[in-house]
């Protein structure tokens, strides 16, 4: 098969293989609704999915949803999340991220990427992770290996996220998205590892321009 040459096609043909390779691809922070991924989301930021996962089962066993972890103050939430980095910030946002949901939304998790990132802690990664995994929508998030293997397959010269998501939204079909970020995630964390990657083995190598 002839070597893709433009963005657009190395993504398609990323999206292709990464597929066959990574069929299992899912979210890892564990949760059971929209609610509790957006306060597990929340609570990744500078953290590891899973220490987030040891943390918020005694968390949501407590506050299972937004009316119950409205009430509760940051102080009483601290020592469920004290595990984790800047635990008392966290605390602080995903009680106000809570009382916006019942204030704002009857204590619903909306769609609208614009009511999405109006929330406290949320920014336009954690929407498209709430909007792909939970709400089946098009989202595509942007964290760091995402960032990274764009930028090594040449897709795109952008570095920042925002404009990365938006180079790389036209070239993915829109319900696929999420998938693809997932892909490129596992991608990044077995073979395309920061530090030494893979290229024996990755099966992105024939077209990579970024290939050792």
């Amino acid at each position: 098969m002839a070597r893709p040459r433009t963005p657009k096609g190395r993504a398609q043909r990323a999206h292709q293989l990464l597929a066959d390779e990574y069929p299992e691809a899912r979210c890892e922070l564990d949760h059971a609704d929209a609610f509790q991924l957006l306060i597990a989301t929340i609570l990744s930021a500078q953290a590891t999915d899973v220490g987030v996962n040891k943390v918020t089962p005694r968390l949501f066993a407590r506050y299972p949803d937004a009316w119950a972890l409205a009430a509760a103050s940051p102080e009483e939430v601290e020592p469920l999340i004290s595990s984790l980095g800047l635990f008392r910030n966290k605390a602080k946002s995903i009680v106000t991220c809570a009382s916006q949901l019942v204030e704002r939304h009857g204590g619903e998790v909306p769609g609208a990427m614009a009511d999405l990132t109006a929330l406290a802690g949320v920014g336009r990664k954690t929407a498209n992770v709430v909007r792909s995994v939970a709400l089946g929508l098009p989202g595509l998030p942007v964290d760091t290996h995402v960032l990274r293997l764009s930028g090594l397959l040449q897709l795109t010269t952008e570095t920042d996220p925002v404009k990365v998501e938006h180079v790389l939204n036209p070239m993915i079909p829109a319900d696929e998205r999420g998938l693809f970020s997932l892909r490129m995630i596992l991608h990044g964390r077995r073979v395309c590892v920061a530090r030494r990657p893979y290229c024996g083995r990755c099966v992105l190598a024939d077209f990579c321009p970024s290939v050792r």
